[in-house]
């Protein structure tokens, strides 16, 4: 590392301990949604190949909660793989499969983050399925962030999945269509969703320049607020994650009003 770099790494450490020294945690989102986007992007552009870009991403997330848990978070929603991300040729997405896997079982291992699964099982590998029942089984009873892991998650798919459970609810409780009908209301459906009884995003993030939601959480994000930053995950510093909680607080939140 020139000179020149390690000067620029200071004048970043300094701004980013000014920037967190004015911050007001009771301003602080205390669900936050992220779209990390841009691990092949940084990987092109370091001349590095794909995985090494989607591992330089896996190893953000912890620092990344890390930073989250200084804030006072309280839960945090991490988009790993979409359903569309399927259709990705399987020289690539064997491998990834294998990464976040590796991302659930490090995070398990941790101690501090209750990790939870929202997607569909039923389309992730029988072995990825299994890691992610022991994860959420073994980290239970941790008083720590709640750590959403959204795999094989899709938009859509979620609140198809909501109605398709409230319908299956239904049925087993012996209520007719038309009662079922008639008791129909956002909350029920909201009380189907992944997150079930989670408090919907507050902050959504998304990394490398898109501005678009991509189908993350089309119902529970009605009503957040949204981040988009230039920087790829993989490159995504702290000064970035406290620019957008600063961006957060100054904003007045309507909430449709």
């Amino acid at each position: 590392m020139n000179l020149r770099d390690k000067l620029r790494g200071l004048l970043v450490r300094l701004y980013a301990r000014r920037v967190e020294g004015h911050l007001d945690h009771a301003q602080v989102p205390k669900h936050i949604g992220v779209i990390m986007d841009g691990n092949r992007r940084w990987a092109k552009a370091a001349g590095s190949t794909t995985m090494h870009g989607h591992r330089a991403g896996a190893e953000k997330i912890e620092e990344f909660l890390g930073w989250c848990s200084e804030t006072d978070v309280e839960v945090v929603t991490l988009w790993l793989l979409s359903t569309d991300n399927f259709d990705r040729p399987q020289d690539e997405l064997g491998p990834l499969l294998g990464i976040i896997e590796d991302v659930v079982k490090t995070l398990a291992a941790d101690g501090r983050w209750r990790v939870h699964h929202v997607g569909t099982p039923d389309l992730l590998p029988p072995q990825m399925q299994t890691t992610l029942k022991e994860a959420e089984e073994a980290t239970a009873g941790i008083d720590g962030i709640l750590v959403n892991v959204a795999i094989g998650y899709g938009g859509r798919q979620e609140i198809a999945d909501a109605v398709r459970s409230m319908l299956l609810d239904a049925q087993d409780k012996g209520t007719s269509m038309e009662d079922l009908a008639e008791a129909v209301d956002v909350d029920m459906i909201g009380r189907h969703l992944y997150t079930g009884a989670q408090p919907d995003p507050d902050l959504v993030i998304r990394t490398s320049g898109e501005q678009r939601l991509s189908g993350f959480m089309l119902w529970q994000t009605a009503h957040s607020e949204y981040y988009f930053c230039e920087v790829f995950w993989p490159a995504f510093r702290k000064v970035d994650f406290l620019r957008a909680l600063r961006d957060y607080a100054a904003r007045h939140r309507r909430y449709g009003g």
